[in-house]
């Protein structure tokens, strides 16, 4: 079951959530994540009426439990920077943004958490870096769509770890967090929504098809190694690539090229060192018992 909840997820993010925000072209990314937001809280709503008793209670509150204002503001940022690119075009971008980003991860965790990067680690990282500096000096600017993805999403799957809460409970917490802010713009400052029923049939939708990718994804995570999930991760880059390619016609410019190349070369090494790592630690286990 833990394959199919990746999978699910994994290909959700890659080609359903990209082709309904699609499908909403037209409507402002800030709207649609307001919409996303409020639409999300009524499912959550039902989904903790549903599963109240299997849910890991939070309580008693922790200092370190604020931290989920912090990671609610990083995932709509991540979000209203997704959508944008959608909106844009330029969904090359979002794919590339998150082929970079388990290397930021990576980076932060040595950098923040103190975690010691083993050398192929060390060395994919460094191709990483290579390859925006090459990138940017072929194009004369940073990437900087691509960054901000890879970086703000690093900076929330950090800030989940340090607040230690379970992922369904920390989704609903995050939700209603962000939901004052969201009614204030839908009521205060969004411009008016086509009034049609396939416009708001495919906002109401929004809830549902962000929501249930991150809840698959948690129960994935308890199901399968780390060293799976982490491989697994890129196919929603890659279906998005597909995509953005074959059905909506992005191109790849030489710098980008390069990128990803070099990008696909520190993701290799990476892979390689997860699967050697897990490999090591099954075997050292087997060993103690």
């Amino acid at each position: 079951m833990g394959l199919l909840y990746a999978l699910a997820a994994y290909f959700s993010w890659g080609l359903v959530v990209p082709v309904h925000f699609r499908l909403l072209a037209g409507i402002p990314a800030e709207t649609i994540l307001a919409q996303r937001i409020g639409w999300s809280a009524l499912f959550v709503t039902g989904l903790i009426a549903l599963l109240r008793r299997r849910l890991a209670n939070p309580f008693p509150l922790r200092p370190r439990h604020a931290l989920l204002v912090v990671s609610a503001g990083l995932i709509a940022f991540n979000w209203l920077l997704y959508l944008r690119a959608v909106e844009t075009g330029h969904m090359l971008d979002a794919s590339l943004g998150y082929y970079i980003n388990p290397l930021v991860s990576v980076a932060l965790g040595a950098l923040v958490l103190g975690e010691r990067l083993r050398p192929l680690q060390g060395v994919a990282v460094a191709i990483a870096v290579l390859g925006v500096v090459i990138a940017v000096l072929m194009a004369g600017r940073l990437p900087l769509l691509s960054l901000g993805l890879a970086v703000s999403f690093a900076l929330y799957g950090l800030t989940r770890k340090i607040v230690g809460v379970d992922g369904t409970v920390g989704f609903c917490a995050e939700t209603f967090l962000l939901l004052p802010a969201a009614l204030a713009y839908l009521l205060l400052a969004a411009p008016p929504v086509p009034s049609d029923a396939r416009t708001w049939s495919l906002l109401a939708l929004t809830g549902v098809t962000t929501a249930l990718p991150l809840i698959w994804f948690a129960a994935a995570a308890t199901r399968l190694t780390l060293a799976t999930l982490g491989l697994l991760q890129y196919l929603a880059p890659t279906c998005l690539m597909l995509l953005s390619t074959l059905a909506y016609g992005e191109t790849l410019s030489d710098d980008r090229i390069v990128l990803f190349a070099l990008i696909w070369i520190a993701l290799i090494l990476y892979a390689t060192d997860a699967l050697r790592h897990s490999k090591r630690e099954r075997t050292m286990r087997r060993t103690m018992r």
